[in-house]
Order: C-alpha cells, then structure tokens, then sequence
C-alpha cells in the first residue's frame, strides 16, 4: 500500500520546504539536469506537486496522493493515479523516466524499477534522486525518521544499494553525481561532483539496455 499519509496530511507544507531552502532545492535540480537525457516523451513516477518535473520540462507524472497530484494538476501537469510497482503505462512507451525522493517511500523498489524498465522504450533513460543513507544527513534522517512529517515511513537506501536495485532490474551504463554536502541540513554547501560518497543528495542514471554485453 502506497505511503501517502503523511502527504495528505501535509501537502501544502511538502511545497514550503522548497520556499524556505531555495539554494538546496536548486542544486538538486542541477544535479539532475547533469545527468538529464535529451526526451521527448518523459514521465515522473511520484510526480508529487510537480516540484521536479515542471522545471526539468516532464509534463506527466504518477501520484498516488490525490492533495499532491492536484496541486501538479494547477500548474498544468497532467497527473495519473498510481503506483510505482503497478504504473499504468504501456510497454515501452516512454523514453525518459525520473523518480526523485520516491524509491524510498514505495513497498517493493526492485518491482518499482522493473516497472520502470517496462514502460520504457530500448535506449530509454531512468533518473533516481535520493537522500543516501550513508552520508551524515542521511544518517540524521534515518535516526530522526519518526520525529519528522514525511520520514516516519520511509525506507533509507545507501547509493550502492539503489546501484545494486538498478542493476538487478536489467539497468545497464549507470552513472552518478551528488550533490548538498555537509553535516546538517542548514550548512549544506553545493556543487555537483562525479559518483557518490559524500554528497546528501545522490542522482543516479540507467539505461534501458537489451544487449547485456554492454551493461556495467
């Protein structure tokens, strides 16, 4: 079952988080355009109020949160109902896929990615943002989980996990930036640097590829 709770409940202030850290948002963002594919029919999976889609230039996405998908559908997103692990999208019909802050609210994130892989056409791309466990942010998050709005539910990955989950969902050439770094959430410093390790904040992007011989 879809962990929306805490979206419900608290939609309007999942969009001010954005509004009171404008540089950490904004980095985020950088981080993912450096990995951003060229697309032309691209989807967000957890789509959410549109935060990440509307600037990468992602017109659709998939929510579950009835709150969150409207606030999507006001600035003119097109917003279907559902799951990660059950996308209501036809087989190899999208050319870019992205899922940021996501993977770690869904139940079953390998079944999520195998989605993934299935709606995408060959060659197709998927981007995945989150917070990595292994960095002190991430381990802030993890230990304060049931102290937080949205957290409480939320499963922690570390970025060689999510690299492990891509790989055994038949992803191939990945590759990773990161960014936010620092101990905590107020001196975070920016900057987009190669793989994962240090930075809070980690993108990773797979391909779609059919010949095994050149996954990694």
């Amino acid at each position: 079952m879809a962990k929306i709770e805490p979206f419900e409940k608290h939609a309007r202030r999942y969009e001010e988080w954005f509004e009171e850290h404008p540089d950490l948002y904004r980095w985020e963002l950088k981080a993912i355009e450096h990995l951003l594919p060229d697309f032309s029919e691209g989807v967000e999976i957890g789509i959410g109020t549109g935060r990440f889609a509307l600037p990468l230039g992602i017109r659709r996405g998939i929510e579950p949160s009835p709150k969150m998908a409207m606030i999507a559908m006001k600035k003119g997103l097109e917003v279907i109902p559902g799951i990660a692990e059950e996308i209501p999208l036809p087989d190899e019909s999208v050319d870019f896929v992205l899922m940021v802050t996501t993977i770690c609210f869904v139940d079953d994130p390998l079944q999520a990615l195998k989605e993934i892989y299935r709606i995408l056409k060959p060659d197709g791309t998927v981007i995945v943002g989150f917070v990595d466990r292994d960095t002190p942010l991430g381990r802030h998050y993890l230990e304060h989980r049931n102290e937080s709005r949205f957290y409480a539910p939320a499963i922690f990955f570390s970025a060689d996990e999510v690299a492990g989950l891509l790989r055994e969902a038949d992803f191939g050439e990945l590759e990773a930036v990161q960014t936010l770094f620092g101990e905590r959430l107020e001196s975070m410093e920016g900057g987009v640097r190669l793989g994962w390790g240090e930075g809070a904040f980690v993108v990773i992007r797979g391909c779609k590829v059919e010949n095994r011989e050149s996954k990694e």
